[in-house]
């Protein structure tokens, strides 16, 4: 489903070369939920922004759904991002002028849908989420829970192929975080492919498989027992403190 092979993302200036990514390889088959953790400035943002084609990368490949992104020109990419990938921001990204309905149809209009269909894909969303109730409300009238799952039906609304979360629950208390997270975990097992970038353990350990990234370069918590040992010890430090 995504597979980067020796990607690198280089910042240059006048004066020095920044590696945001370097060497960096992963790779999420379809139908997993993969976690992605890692230290402030590791390249966790960097990586989910090239994932979802917001961003270019220097060098490697990058593989989505089997097609080679490298060689795509800007309407092409657009034009996977809207049709295979929806994005679950911390933020909400909701238009405050726009009510829940409106909301969730803003990426359908872009694919030239129909008034019908995308009135289906809507609601349908929105009760996946439950919020089928609230479609006429606007984002201020909600909680911070309700307008993640806003935020999450208007991924799904599109029948994206993978969902690209960055920090899902990092505006959220611990009750509504565990809420989302609880819709994140049932619309994988319905055979959904997530990478959720978090800097929650918690979280992470009810992902599929961790992978964690380290000054621009990727470490499988599962293949390499060193990484694996070091969070399990600093989760029961947690628990101690």
């Amino acid at each position: 489903m995504l597979k980067m092979t020796h990607l690198s993302k280089v910042y240059r200036t006048e004066v020095v070369e920044t590696y945001a990514l370097r060497d960096f390889n992963i790779d999420v088959k379809e139908g997993e939920f993969v976690a992605v953790t890692g230290p402030s400035g590791s390249g966790k943002t960097t990586f989910l922004t090239i994932a979802g084609l917001l961003e270019t990368f220097t060098g490697g490949t990058y593989h989505l759904d089997n097609i080679e992104v490298s060689q795509l020109d800007d309407n092409a990419r657009s034009k996977i991002r809207n049709e295979k990938i929806g994005f679950i921001f911390q933020a909400f990204n909701l238009i405050p002028d726009l009510n829940v309905f409106d909301n969730v149809e803003v990426p359908l209009r872009y694919r030239g849908m129909k008034a019908p269909e995308r009135k289906e894909r809507i609601m349908g969303a929105l009760e996946r989420v439950g919020l089928a109730s609230r479609a006429k409300h606007y984002p201020a009238e909600l909680s911070g829970g309700q307008q993640q799952r806003v935020a999450i039906a208007r991924a799904l609304a599109g029948s994206p192929r993978l969902l690209l979360a960055d920090e899902p629950t990092g505006n959220l208390d611990t009750q509504m975080a565990r809420g989302v997270m609880e819709l994140l975990e049932e619309i994988h097992r319905e055979g959904a492919t997530i990478v959720m970038v978090t800097h929650d353990p918690e979280l992470a350990a009810r992902a599929q498989r961790n992978v964690h990234i380290i000054d621009g370069q990727v470490v499988d918590l599962a293949e390499d027992p060193r990484f694996h040992a070091h969070v399990v010890e600093a989760r029961q430090g947690q628990g101690r403190s």
